[in-house]
Parts: C-alpha cells; structure tokens; sequence
C-alpha cells in the first residue's frame, strides 16, 4: 500500500489542456498586442495630449495678452472720437480770436455758430443735455436743489436752473442745479 501512495495521481484530462499559466502567454502573442507594445501607444497617446494640452495653454494665453492690449488701447483712445468732435469748435474760437476788429453782432455770430458745433459733437458721442423747464418735478437722480424758495408753485418743483447737468448715454456726469419751491 506504500507503493500506491507515493505514487501521483494523474488526470488524463489535465495533461491533454494546456497549463493555465501558459494560457495568458499564448492569447498575448496570439491575438492581444504585448504589454510593451500597449504600454508604448499608451505612453505616445499621452505625448499627444501634453502636446495639445501645451498648444491650448499657448493659444489660452495669447488670446488672453491680446485681449488686454485691446483693453489698453481702448482705454488709451476711447476719447479718439470725442476729441475728434471737438477739434472743429477749437479752431473756431481760434479763428474768432484772430479777428482784428470784431463787431458785436460778429462775435455773437460766431459764437452761436461755435455753440452749434459744440452741440453737435456732444449729440454724436452722446454727451446729453440736461435742462429742466421750470414747474418741473424735482428728480434727484438729475437735478441738485441748491435752495429751496417761496414760490406760487406745488413743493418740491423746480423755480429755476442755475447750471445744465449732462449725461453721458445713460449715466449722470454732473447734475443740475436748480432752486426748488418749498
């Protein structure tokens, strides 16, 4: 009975199938790319997207530098057109100045004409006017009431303007001055 323990016992089935440590080698030789070869795409996949990566950062912070010189030269220039406007109206009070012997109803010409240009180049860079009427109410998000007097008026309305205010588009640039009806 010795003899037939020490003896292994051998299935005929497990010698006919290969050993499952061979198995993986052969599916990687066979129809699986090796290890090294898959490791290798892996490792060039990810030097292309560090390369896009890199050229997006790059393109990233060109826009963002161009965006800010744009910002600099926006700033820079942005009273370009206002400036432009105003020029024609400095050459007018220049021209007037050289007159030799100016008449009154000359002077009062070419300042009306100088007010109309001046005009004009506020309504084109839409420096508008403000100019209550009097009997007007009071706004205060426009007009600053210097004093209040008696008047034959409702409160709070408007008696008289001392100075126009101006608006550029929709923000207040200096308000109103005006006397108000206690």
């Amino acid at each position: 009975m010795q003899d037939q323990e020490k003896q292994p016992i051998v299935n005929p089935q497990a010698e006919a199938s290969p050993a499952p440590a061979q198995e993986p080698e052969q599916e990687v030789s066979g129809t699986e790319p090796s290890l090294e070869s898959r490791l290798l795409e892996a490792e060039t996949r990810a030097a292309e997207m560090h390369d896009a990566f890199l050229r997006a950062k790059a393109d990233t912070e060109n826009f963002r530098r161009r965006a800010q010189e744009d910002i600099a030269r926006a700033h820079k220039f942005a009273i370009e057109g206002f400036a432009e406007a105003l020029v024609p109206v400095m050459d007018s009070l220049d021209m007037a100045l050289r007159v030799e012997s100016p008449s009154v109803e000359s002077l009062k010409e070419g300042v009306e004409m100088t007010l109309k240009q001046l005009s004009s180049a506020f309504e084109r860079n839409r420096l508008i006017e403000v100019a209550p009427q009097p009997g007007e109410k009071l706004d205060p998000m426009k007009h600053q009431a210097i004093s209040m007097v008696p008047a034959d008026q409702e409160a709070n309305t408007i008696v008289s303007v001392l100075q126009k205010g101006y608006m550029i588009a929709d923000r207040l640039l200096r308000p109103a001055l005006v006397t108000v009806a206690q």
